[in-house]
This record gives C-alpha cells, structure tokens and sequence, in this order.
C-alpha cells in the first residue's frame, strides 16, 4: 500500500521545542498571518484564504486525514497563502508560536472534552490563555465559536474576567466560510464570541 503524498502546504519546523518564524513559510512573510485552530478538512482556509491573498493563514490541525484533506484542498484553489501544519493546538500556540506573532487566532469548535473526568484536556484555561496573550499581536484578536453551551459560557468567562483582552462584536463567518462542523451542528444554538488584545 503506497502512502498518501504530503502536501506541499505542509510546514515541517526543524526544531519542535523553540518558536519557530511561521511568517517565513509564505512568500509574503510581510503580510500578517491569520491561525486556524482546528483546521479540520480546511472549508474555512479555503474559502478566508481566497476572500483575502494578502493575509496569510497558518491551519493547525492534529488529525492526519484531516490535515491532508485540508492541505490539498487548498493547493488545488492555488493558495500560496495557506499553509498547513500538524500539530496539537494547545502545544502549538505554548512552544512554537513566536512572541506577537499572530494577527488572529479562530477557534471553531473546540473539542469540549464533556465528561468532567476529561475537562482538564480542554484547549482553554488560564495558562492558555497566557500564551495567547504572549502571541497575539497588539491589538491581535481571536473568535470563537462552539455548539457546545457549557463550554462557550466557560471560554467567555476566561476571556471576559482577563484585563488583557476586551469583548467586541462576535465574528460570524458567511456561508461560504462555514465549516463543517457548524453544517452539521446547524440545527443547534451556537455561542460565538470575540475578543482583542488590549495593547
């Protein structure tokens, strides 16, 4: 059995313990750089990177499958402004990710770990949210958004009561941008909230 092709989009850092410069995969490393964070089969990538050549955009995505479905979904719409990269999203941001280096982060339905013997491997808690802080730009937002109620009030909670961020108007992808969880999760209430880094 061959195995699959590694996409072209796939970013492979050298070193997996140190930051590594994400913004010197692209060919305009000078265009701010956009993190998907569970990037699944990549209908957002594809459909944001496409709206928007001049933004660059990083999909983090830990599920093999997925993160090939995404990459090569993209390189057959020619997004050089894409790429793609297999990781866990909380060690990504924590260890990878330079200081202010992320101009916006998303966060579209995190996996909310239900069971309470389980919610310590949620993504978000507070020293999370110390490396969010630490790699997001000045004035760098981040939106999220979750079918799952608990949780989304959970996540609010943290981002509310943390003088480092402020709330504005909750982001709300249009319809080509939908992923598919939110296709299948659409007859459900979703929460969706936005925050951005006070400078």
């Amino acid at each position: 059995m061959s195995k699959k092709k590694k996409t072209i989009l796939r970013v492979t850092p050298d070193n997996w313990l140190d930051p590594h410069d994400f913004k010197s995969e692209f060919p305009r490393p000078e265009s701010p750089l956009e993190v998907d964070i569970g990037s699944g089969k990549g209908r957002f990538l594809v459909a944001r990177s496409g709206k928007f050549p001049n933004v660059n955009y990083l999909g983090i995505e830990r599920q093999l499958g997925r993160i090939n479905s995404s990459g090569r979904r993209c390189e057959r719409a020619g997004r050089d402004n894409v790429r793609v990269l297999r990781m866990e999203g909380y060690y990504a941001i924590n260890y990878l990710m330079p200081e202010k280096h992320v101009a916006t982060y998303y966060f579209f339905f995190p996996d909310p770990w239900p069971k309470d013997r389980h919610h310590d491997n949620r993504l978000f808690n507070p020293a999370f949210m110390d490396a969010l802080h630490r790699t997001l730009e000045d004035a760098g937002q981040l939106h999220v958004a979750t079918d799952h109620l608990p949780y989304f009030h959970e996540i609010h909670a943290l981002l509310k009561n943390d003088p480092r961020f402020e709330e504005i108007e909750a982001f709300v992808p249009d319809a080509s941008e939908t992923t598919d969880f939110e296709l299948i999760f659409a007859h459900k209430e979703i929460g969706r909230c936005s925050f951005r880094k006070v400078s």
